[in-house]
């Protein structure tokens, strides 16, 4: 916890430095004690945004099983409360972990509905998990550069958080809360990103990763 609360700080500090100020919308909106926060994924540096947007709380990630391949890096990943999830075949521990952390610890999750910046389909693993470890789904939007340059122009990033979302809302049966689910969050993010400017559109880096 304390390699976390001192590189947070660290990357709080390198944000400043390159991009300058980021502006956080609704932060008021976060519930007391420990969530699942969603968002869709648009950049691969959103999760550092959304995660020092959220200090003094403290998250735990999912990650792609292959950054822990090197060892550095997984080292570092996780260090700082990533754990790896093997996309192609998630199996059980990538519920089982995120709700043992979310039930036994402070850490909050971040996680990415869709699992990838090419896809706009909503999973209902954020669903399942913030039902099983009895927490409230947040939203969160990114507004901002998509290519590392601009984030050199500063003071052009922009996150809004949206109102919590109780998991017991939803059907039981997956057949019928997947698609209310999907629904829901597109619609919550949408919603958020009219707030922040409703003239900003998304626009994939790389369209041809997007699934066919």
């Amino acid at each position: 916890m304390m390699f976390y609360k001192i590189m947070i700080r660290v990357v709080q500090g390198l944000i400043w430095l390159i991009n300058g100020r980021v502006t956080v919308l609704n932060r008021e909106k976060l519930p007391t004690g420990n969530y699942v926060l969603v968002g869709p994924h648009r950049t691969w540096w959103d999760p550092v945004f959304f995660a020092v947007a959220g200090i003094p709380d403290e998250y735990m990630f999912m990650a792609k099983k292959e950054v822990f391949k090197n060892p550095l890096i997984g080292w570092f990943v996780r260090h700082a409360n990533g754990f790896p999830v093997d996309r192609a075949k998630p199996g059980p521990s990538a519920i089982k972990i995120p709700v043992k952390g979310l039930k036994n610890s402070n850490l909050s999750l971040v996680i990415f509905p869709s699992g990838s910046r090419h896809s706009n389909d909503m999973k209902e693993g954020a669903l399942l998990i913030a039902r099983m470890a009895k927490k409230p789904i947040v939203p969160l939007v990114y507004q901002g550069p998509l290519t590392f340059k601009e984030l050199f122009k500063r003071n052009n990033v922009t996150l809004a958080y949206g109102d919590p979302i109780d998991p017991a809302d939803f059907p039981k049966k997956e057949t019928e809360s997947a698609p209310l689910f999907d629904q829901a969050l597109k619609q919550r993010f949408d919603d958020l990103d009219q707030q922040i400017d409703p003239n900003w559109h998304y626009v994939d880096q790389n369209p041809e990763k997007a699934p066919k």
